[in-house]
Order: structure tokens, then sequence, then C-alpha cells
């Protein structure tokens, strides 16, 4: 019985496996247990799941008939960008059978236009690409902290990572702008501006749109439905982002802190006066993990460094950049003094152009996060400034209970849309060769997740637990999410398993 079984699902993978073959190609079908067994487990406590097979795409049009083979077949579609490691549950597979759509072999930077400050980008160009290719048009993207350096710079503007750029970002989904997305249903859209033309860039560039705008196609603001949806409704193949012009003078200034509270003003009146380009805030476990290069480094600083620091850039382009850092200099010197704190170039254990340097560049082979301990755990979410205390003592509570090292909680505070809100995120490094420490991590990780979202947290990208976390809290809008998955991947075929309540 065991034999006719094994037989029928024997040739059921290889029919599956001729039909992948015959849309990708086959050097792009992978069946190699031990690539599989990598896409099936990442670094986070989301529960190992194999995939049947994982394939490459070439373009769009692959992706699209792959999309709508696995209508026809039932096929869950796990998409993934990034390189490896993994880090948040998102590319592992929830249900069996699943196949892995790994786009990073689309890795074509489509355009880049310095007149309009717009790029057009595949899923799979990583930021230590694309920025080496701006910078020879005079021009840079803002990225989110430290990014790993084979991480999609596609896949990060979707899920809303923060940008370091926060009092320049006028609007919550910044930079990305429009988008080529194959939904579930198989059928493939322009999003923004992009959708109200022809289907094709190069007509468009002809008609001088250079998809900037990301609302429409008409009236409808589609680019919400793939936005922090890890890969559930569609997936996108290329995305259109705004840049900026690359700074000419770059200076990085440190204001040192006993607590967090201490820079809550400060942080306000810069950001209500818009003054600088970049500001966040970090306890002293985070920023030695940000500037340590091994454990043994990152140990010392957290023995010199201040129990808070906030960073402040200041950035002059092309426009008499002298006179704008020279004189927001002494006006964000001034808001410091008023608020009791010192404006300097460096500090014990750190300088401003080494956090700068840090902070806007990729990570090495290894991402910095790993440092300390091998492995690590992130809780974050968005908040407001004013209420991040609350949550900082919860945390450290939290962690006395579970008997978790609190000198080893790293603290990042980072603005975004213009100081409207911030995102708040914890770091628990770890030892994964330690069962005990996994357990204790495992327990401090769910348990503070709840009480995080219990005291107001918004779990905007809500991985793993998250998601069945915060959407309990609001079954209304969960019942809209659903009506609209039906409608836009009718048969669940896209990462099935994601953004549900279990």
């Amino acid at each position: 019985m065991d034999d006719m079984k094994n037989k029928k699902e024997g040739k059921t993978l290889e029919s599956m496996k001729q039909n992948l073959i015959k849309i990708v190609g086959t050097k792009n079908v992978i069946d190699s247990q031990e690539i599989l067994e990598a896409y099936s487990r990442d670094h986070s406590f989301a529960k190992p799941m194999m995939p049947v097979l994982a394939v490459k795409p070439e373009d769009a049009a692959q992706v699209q008939l792959l999309v709508k083979w696995a209508n026809e077949t039932k096929t869950p579609l796990v998409p993934v960008s990034s390189g490896a490691p993994h880090f948040k549950g998102d590319t592992v597979p929830s249900v069996p059978e699943s196949v892995i759509v790994d786009l990073s072999g689309m890795d074509k930077i489509i355009s880049i236009n310095r007149q309009q400050r717009m790029a057009v980008i595949e899923p799979g160009v990583t930021y230590a690409q694309l920025q080496e290719a701006l910078a020879k048009e005079g021009m840079t993207l803002s990225t989110s902290l430290r990014p790993r350096a084979n991480k999609s710079v596609l896949t990060s503007v979707l899920e809303v990572e923060p940008r370091l750029n926060c009092l320049h970002q006028f609007n919550y989904t910044e930079p990305v702008r429009c988008t080529e997305v194959t939904f579930g249903d198989g059928n493939q859209i322009f999003t923004g501006e992009a959708g109200n033309g022809a289907k094709d860039l190069e007509i468009q560039w002809g008609q001088e749109k250079w998809q900037v705008h990301s609302n429409g196609p008409q009236m409808v603001d589609m680019l919400r439905m793939v936005l922090q949806a890890q890969g559930s409704m569609g997936i996108v193949t290329w995305a259109s982002v705004k840049c900026e012009l690359l700074p000419t003078i770059k200076k990085m200034y440190l204001l040192p802190a006993k607590k967090s509270t201490d820079l809550e003003a400060f942080a306000y009146k810069v950001i209500w006066s818009r003054l600088g380009d970049k500001l966040y805030m970090m306890n002293r476990a985070y920023l030695a993990n940000l500037l340590g290069d091994t454990s043994g480094k990152i140990a010392a600083l957290k023995t010199e460094l201040p129990n808070w620091i906030a960073a402040v850039g200041i950035s002059g382009d092309i426009l008499l950049p002298e006179m704008k850092v020279s004189g927001q200099e002494q006006d964000i010197a001034d808001v410091a003094k008023e608020n009791g704190l010192q404006f300097l170039p460096a500090v014990t254990g750190a300088s401003g152009e080494e956090v700068l340097s840090k902070s806007i560049n990729p990570s090495g082979e290894k991402f910095w996060k790993q440092t300390y301990k091998g492995a690590f755990q992130e809780i974050f979410f968005i908040t407001t400034l004013d209420k991040t205390s609350k949550f900082i003592d919860a945390m450290y509570g939290l962690a006395i209970e579970t008997g978790y090292p609190t000198e080893d909680i790293g603290i990042y505070i980072q603005p975004q849309h213009m100081g409207t809100s911030v995102h708040l995120e914890f770091n628990l490094p770890y030892d994964q060769a330690n069962a005990k420490e996994v357990k204790k991590v495992k327990g401090l990780y769910e348990k503070a997740s709840r009480e995080m979202s219990k005291l107001g947290g918004y779990y905007a990208r809500p991985y793993g637990i998250w998601s069945g976390i915060q959407l309990n809290k609001d079954a209304q809008s969960y019942e809209i999410l659903k009506k609209m998955k039906n409608i836009f991947d009718p048969n669940n075929i896209m990462n099935t398993g994601k953004l549900t309540l279990e």
C-alpha cells in the first residue's frame, strides 16, 4: 500500500516538475534536497516546512505563467527575493507541497532617471548593486539601517522597512511608487500612474511618464494591496523607487543621554523644525552591536558607550551645501542646548562618522546582528515616540521574569513619516547552540509580543505569531482582508498560511 502511495506521489511530483520545466526551463527548476532543505527553514522560530520544488523565473512573463499554473493545480507558491540568511519566517512555507519562487535571478536595474530621481528595479536587485549604479548618476537611495548585502531592495521597500531619512519621508510608503504585479488570480497589472497608460515602460517613457506617482490605476490605490503583505497577494516583478541626490557633504552628530525620555523633547523639536535628514535613537547594546565587528568588541563597547544615543545626520548636495550644513549644525546645537543635551561629533566608544558609515552601508558577508552571539530574535512594531518608554519598561520587566540578561537587549527607535510614528525595535541576541537559551528567548519573544500588543503596539509587518495577535484585535479589518484575498487570490496559492489568525 505504501509502495503504491509512494509511486503515485513520485509520478505527481515528476509531472509537476515537467510542467514547471516547460515554463522556466530545466536549469531553473530545483529539486536538490540540500537546497530545498535550506528553503525549508530560516533563523526565526517559524516551524520548518519542506517545499517540493523551487523555481527561478527569468522574467515577468514566466512569473505570470507560474501563477496561472499554480491556480490550475492548486499549488501554493512562496516568493523569495533576498539571498540567505532569512530571519522573519515569511519565506518559510506554511503548508505542505509548496513551490518556492526564487526571484533573485531577476536582478536588472531597468532604468535610472536622474532628472526625475527615479529608478525602476527588478526583485533580485540588492542594495549594494543599486547604490553602486545610482552613485554613477550622482544619486542614492535611503536605506533601512545597515541592510544585508544581499537584501532585495524591492522586498525592503514593499515591506516598508523603516528608512533612515524619516524627516523627508512625506508618505509612509516611500520610496516605492509604481509596480508591475501578478496577483494571485494570474492577472498582471501596473499600479500607480503606470497603470493609466500603455502596459509598456518604453512607450510610457516616450510619453514622458516616469512612474513617479503611486496612486492608480485611475482612482484606486492598488499599491496598498502588495505592501507589507509578505507576498500573500501577488508577486511584484518591478518597482519604481524615489531616489535622492548623492550628498557632497555628510555629517553625523551624537547626543548622549541617560534615559530614552531625555531625548524625546529634542527629537520632537528637530522633527517639527525639519532639521537634518536622519534621526534615530539607540541604547548602548544596540549601538554596540551595530559598531562591533567581533563579540569581544561588542562586549567592550557595551561598557564604554553612553546608556542612550541620538544620532542626527546632516547633509548637503548641490545647492550651497556648506552653507546648509553649517546653518543646520548651529540650529540643531541650539535645540540640543535647550534640552540639556550635548551635540557632539563623537562620544566615548563611537564617532559620528563611524555610526554614519555603519548605518548607511550594507552589512558584510555575515549579517551584523549575528555577530554577538550568532543568533538573534527581533520584536518590532509601530507606536508614537511619547509612548516608547512604557514599552521599554515592560520589556525589561519581562526579561527579568524570564531570566534574560537586560544588558543584552538592544533597542532602536526610528521615527517614520516625518515623525508621525516610530518604529520601536527590541533585539534579543542568543546562542542557538544552547538549548536552554533558545527556549528562554523563544518564551520571552512570545510573551513580550503579546504584551507589546496589549500596550498598544501595532504590528504593521505581522510576521509569524504577530499575524494572529494583530488580526485578532480588529475583526472588521480581518473580514475585509479575507474578502480582498478571495478576490485577488481566489485559490489561496500566494504564500498560503501567512496573514491569518492561526
